[in-house]
């Protein structure tokens, strides 16, 4: 059985995913199993994931479904169905990962408790400059001076977070800000997220859904969220974003006056 289950969210981006995957390869961790967690990709890139895993020095499964628009929560329940281990990493396919990143999470894995950490966003140019072979060497995770300047040209952000970590009195002083749960990095025990009934499918645009939400029903049956910035780091790859749909806020004001913690709307569906 695997230490960790780490679930990518996929959609189509397969070069993000190669230098996700290198980033992967390059881990200090090991005992990990993989999710691709594919929201309806097309044929060209599941042949690409085919082929990442026959490469792969990890074991990596692919949970598909078809495309009928944005359905991230319904295909993260049927990924959470197919791990193997009892603890759980989300991450997204746009995402990076420091080489310490899988094994902050599982050293600082606790009972009743989520963890989630935090992600730099690098600047379209880095992004382009960006090669499996070079995240494969640590390329990332020399790049502070780089984003730096990038971030004075406000190409580049939360730069500050791309700093690594591991003295607990300078991250008490790092972390005396409250952080909400990232939907792109954040980890849990699986029993903690099937006791909410996992992931609100009626989600079906992006954002809210994926985090704010579940760190809210989290909350109702007292698992506590606890911040790993500046130990579990992600570089974000750049990309246009995404708004806050109205309709998800709506929804999630109706769930948050309800305060039911577990959702009839995930993995098990009320009849």
């Amino acid at each position: 059985m695997p230490k960790i289950s780490i679930i990518i969210s996929f959609y189509n981006e397969i070069n993000f995913l190669r230098l996700v995957f290198a980033g992967l390869e390059s881990q200090s961790f090991s005992g990990f199993e993989v999710i691709i967690a594919d929201d309806g990709s097309g044929e060209e890139a599941v042949r690409h994931i085919k082929a990442l895993q026959k490469t792969a020095s990890f074991p990596v499964k692919h949970v598909w479904q078809a495309d009928k628009g944005f359905r991230k929560n319904r295909i993260l329940n049927q990924s959470v169905l197919a791990a193997e281990s009892p603890y759980l990493v989300f991450v997204d396919g746009d995402c990076i990962l420091h080489k310490h990143f899988v094994g902050e999470h599982y050293r600082n894995r606790a009972k009743g408790v989520c963890l989630t950490g935090r992600r730099v966003n690098l600047s379209p140019e880095l992004t382009r400059q960006l090669t499996p072979e070079k995240v494969a060497n640590g390329y990332p995770e020399k790049l502070f001076w780089k984003l730096f300047f990038h971030s004075l040209q406000r190409d580049a952000s939360y730069v500050e977070q791309a700093w690594y970590c591991r003295n607990p009195l300078l991250r008490r002083v790092l972390n005396h800000k409250k952080r909400g749960l990232l939907g792109s990095n954040f980890s849990l025990h699986k029993n903690d997220l099937l006791a909410i009934n996992g992931f609100d499918e009626r989600y079906e645009l992006p954002s809210i859904g994926e985090d704010t939400d579940i760190e809210f029903r989290l909350r109702l049956i007292g698992v506590k969220i606890r911040s790993l910035k500046n130990v579990a780091i992600q570089y974000h790859l750049s990309h246009p974003k995404q708004p806050r749909p109205k309709e998800n806020i709506e929804l999630f004001n109706e769930i948050e006056a309800s305060k039911v913690a577990c959702t009839p709307f995930g993995i098990k569906r009320q009849k």
